[in-house]
């Protein structure tokens, strides 16, 4: 298994990131399932990059033993603190150097790479995030709400987000897509899959699909193995085995 560590992020940025992670790959293929955010990573063959906010699971490789460390922004954050065109930037992996230009990129790419060890290269990281958050300016107010609201309720459907904004749902579309990438409906499809994947993975979680799709949102198992599907290309016990 990869080792991954994730790290919470310090106060101050707190509003921003969701968390900070760093590690050292295995071989073979890694999978990586949707989950509404954005990262800025750094990898240890010089490349920074932006993994725009996802619609489906995708699969990359890399040599054995490559190093990474990565800052995780909150969905719909990096659009502001990132100044980050998300909708063109969904589904892909972009260059630093595409968002703020190939000084930017020379300057994380070198500094990260001269920090003594990955919680070091964490910490350089994130204060360059720092310097771009301190610099945005504020969130958009209906991300922030949109955001808020899922987060409590995943079961609120579109009209009911709408109105709590004072949006037609049309509007609320056009907004969502511009902070998040896609619009609220595919977002609260996103979170509730990983709102299953924490409750399967806590200790001691029962092994109960049909308790867990419910316990996560999902009307039944077939509605979990459906959006699972969709979302993560796997079945539900396949996603859980493939950590």
């Amino acid at each position: 298994m990869t080792p991954y560590t994730a790290v919470a992020p310090p106060a101050d940025l707190a509003g921003d990131v969701v968390l900070g992670w760093t590690t050292r790959l295995g071989g073979g293929t890694h999978r990586l399932v949707p989950d509404g955010c954005v990262d800025v990573l750094w990898l240890d063959n010089g490349s920074v990059l932006v993994c725009g906010p996802e619609t489906a699971a995708w699969t990359f490789a890399l040599p054995p033993g490559t190093e990474a460390v990565g800052v995780r922004f909150r969905p719909g954050r990096a659009a502001t603190a990132l100044g980050l065109d998300v909708p063109g930037a969904r589904d892909r992996r972009v260059r630093l150097e595409d968002v703020f230009g190939s000084r930017v990129q020379r300057h994380v790419a070198e500094q990260v790479a001269e920090a003594g060890g990955a919680r070091d290269r964490l910490r350089v990281l994130q204060e360059h995030v720092r310097g771009w958050s301190a610099e945005a300016p504020e969130a958009d107010r209906v991300g922030v709400a949109v955001a808020g609201l899922l987060e409590r309720d995943l079961s609120r459907p579109v009209a009911e987000l709408a109105r709590e904004t004072a949006l037609s749902e049309r509007q609320l579309h056009r907004r969502c897509t511009a902070v998040f990438g896609y619009g609220p409906a595919t977002l609260r499809r996103i979170l509730r899959l990983q709102r299953f994947l924490r409750l399967a993975r806590r200790p001691g979680a029962p092994a109960d699909l049909a308790y867990l799709a419910c316990a996560a949102g999902y009307t039944d198992q077939p509605h979990l193995s459906r959006d699972c599907r969709a979302l993560a290309g796997v079945s539900p016990r396949r996603l859980l085995a493939d950590r």
